[in-house]
């Protein structure tokens, strides 16, 4: 009787919904409603806030979802070590990454993975809005930076730098930016936002700024951001993967490098109740180890 309700309460707590969650499970709507309410009044706890528009977790339900999560993962884990034991990863797998880092770093290696995998077939979506998951149907994405689904599992694959450079011709005619506040005297060429990030050192301690920032160029384009500062048009801040080989042939030249905030994660991330598939572990493992 202490296992009633719990996997109808982790998939609600995941699908933030009783409709999907049923759907996921096989089972009617009602049934889960029935299930976790009597989970609820065994536990004299209340597990979720329920509104016709929302279904969200109590401070209490978060607490119990993460323990209940270790048990079905413990149990899944149980299943696949024995029927994967001589099981050879086959099957689709779909995912999603932001649209540069896959064109330039993630596809390419995917590629490189299938001619070592025949039996794997690979769906790619690449798109700069976070995606999600269980809605469609995703095994696993790539994501930059913080994250904030504390509901996903997530391996650490590799990190990335953002960096603050111009081409030699601009910074001879307009001069070098030393400081922050220098900037405001310089075209910043800006992508989808009008700020940029930097960290600045205040009373011992790093200080992440958000600092404004304008020009006459805005695109939502690394490659031709990139091909303006080429050109010397103005200052671009953008990842390495866009500016590493320019830096290197001294074509683009890195500035304001103490203000360099930190190296932002590259993550895969992936639902609690896939990630045990041999296909989606060794897909992880293999661009973990090549990205690393």
């Amino acid at each position: 009787m202490r296992w009633d309700g719990i996997s109808e309460f982790v998939y609600v707590a995941e699908h933030e919904s009783f409709t999907r969650a049923a759907k996921e499970l096989g089972i009617s709507t009602a049934q889960v409603s029935r299930q976790i309410s009597a989970l609820e009044k065994r536990l004299n706890i209340k597990l979720l806030y329920r509104t016709t528009r929302k279904v969200s977790l109590t401070e209490e339900g978060r607490v119990f979802y993460q323990h209940c999560r270790g048990v079905l993962d413990g149990l899944d884990a149980a299943e696949q070590a024995v029927s994967n034991l001589q099981t050879k990863p086959q099957g689709r797998i779909k995912l999603t990454a932001p649209v540069t880092y896959g064109e330039q770093q993630l596809l390419p290696l995917i590629n490189d993975f299938m001619v070592q995998y025949r039996d794997i077939e690979v769906t790619a979506f690449l798109s700069n809005q976070k995606i999600d998951l269980i809605e469609g149907g995703y095994d696993l994405a790539i994501r930059i930076g913080k994250l904030s689904d504390s509901t996903m599992m997530a391996k650490k694959l590799s990190h990335r730098t953002n960096f603050v450079c111009a081409a030699p011709a601009y910074l001879e005619k307009y001069g070098v930016p030393y400081s922050l506040v220098d900037l405001r005297q310089h075209n910043c060429l800006l992508g989808t936002r009008d700020y940029w990030h930097f960290i600045e050192n205040d009373k011992n301690a790093d200080k992440e700024i958000n600092l404004r920032v304008s020009g006459s160029i805005q695109y939502n384009s690394g490659h031709s951001l990139v091909d303006a500062a080429l050109k010397g048009l103005g200052i671009v801040q953008l990842p390495d993967y866009y500016v590493q080989k320019y830096l290197a042939s001294g074509a683009l030249v890195s500035l304001l490098d103490d203000y360099r905030e930190p190296e932002e994660g590259i993550w895969a991330i992936y639902p609690h109740n896939r990630h045990l598939s041999p296909k989606i572990r060794l897909l992880v493992d293999y661009l973990a180890e090549r990205l690393s």
